[in-house]
């Protein structure tokens, strides 16, 4: 018997073919060969495989059931050889078309939307599609193609790639400070104003630790809780109020004064996991040459560590 090796790629497709129109001649005609060699080939591929693929008469060609089942398996092996070629003819073309991108609204706004010229730039044939929301996105059902989320990695159904862990601080305006004194230790907080963000499970927990203990939750009772993160930040630096905010929102106000840091020796946040910034995009082995793209991009622009951090410890 020959041997399995011996099946050649183009066997395949002429057996696919073959399976497809269920007529030697047609196949003949398209591959430009004779019927007599198409009939060669698929008697070849049956002699290498041990199995009849085809019942034949002089009328009709019909799959067997090793045929149907076959057939499964050279088209998995067709697939794969069209998406080798396709990524390795990817890497000689221009991101090209549409490219659709999501990310959380003030996020958005303060670190995807600035890049977005340079992008454009970058890559003049890519058409920009951006969605700022807070709501959760399903990349396998929602129209997105690369998503900037913030969160704990647990779901493995998607790609992710990270950008940083995000770190929160407490801050206050110098004018607060100056009225209404710094805080000394987590306890103190009860006494002071706090501004506290609200989301859809309810208002965010204020968490502290010192490094390398557990995470305490301190309740604070708001003086102002809103679910928009730039109206806590203005009253913040209004003078109203303390905020526990991430990095990448009041990093550059720590570094120009507008807010000073508090608490320095300890570490806050609203989550016991770590949350981190990241692109997710469906799960593909190969993700798309204008998802690469796009993600490559701002791996540029946020820098490593993230440059919002490097803001946040200037101070």
């Amino acid at each position: 018997m020959t041997d399995a090796g011996n099946i050649t790629l183009r066997a395949l497709h002429i057996f696919i073919d073959v399976y497809e129109s269920q007529n030697f001649s047609l196949v003949a005609r398209r591959e430009g060969i004779s019927a007599s060699q198409v009939s060669r080939v698929i008697h070849q591929l049956e002699d290498a495989l041990g199995q009849q693929l085809f019942y034949r008469n002089t009328r009709s060609i019909i799959p067997t059931e090793s045929g149907h089942l076959f057939v499964r398996y050279a088209r998995a092996i067709g697939g794969n050889l069209e998406e080798a070629r396709r990524e390795l003819n990817e890497r000689t073309l221009e991101p090209t078309g549409l490219i659709r991108i999501n990310a959380p609204v003030f996020f958005g706004q303060r670190h995807v939307a600035p890049g977005l010229p340079a992008l454009s730039e970058r890559y003049p044939r890519l058409n920009i599609e951006l969605t700022l929301t807070d709501d959760f996105i399903d990349p396998h059902r929602d129209a997105a193609d690369v998503i900037f989320r913030i969160g704990a990695l647990t779901d493995s159904s998607f790609h992710a790639r990270v950008f940083g862990q995000q770190a929160y601080h407490l801050a206050a305006s110098p004018a607060y400070l100056r009225r209404f004194g710094t805080p000394e230790n987590p306890e103190e907080l009860a006494r002071h104003q706090c501004l506290v963000y609200r989301g859809s499970s309810g208002p965010n927990r204020w968490l502290f630790r010192t490094k390398g203990e557990e995470w305490v939750h301190y309740p604070v009772s708001p003086l102002m809780s809103s679910n928009n993160a730039e109206t806590l930040l203005i009253a913040a630096l209004g003078g109203m109020g303390l905020v526990l905010f991430p990095d990448w929102l009041i990093g550059e106000r720590l570094q120009s004064g507008e807010l000073t840091a508090l608490l320095p020796e300890y570490e806050g946040a609203i989550n016991t996991e770590p949350l981190y910034i990241a692109a997710l995009y469906p799960h593909t082995r190969h993700p798309p040459l204008n998802v690469r793209a796009v993600i490559d991009h701002y791996l540029d622009v946020f820098g490593t560590p993230p440059y919002w951090q490097s803001a946040s410890r200037t101070r």
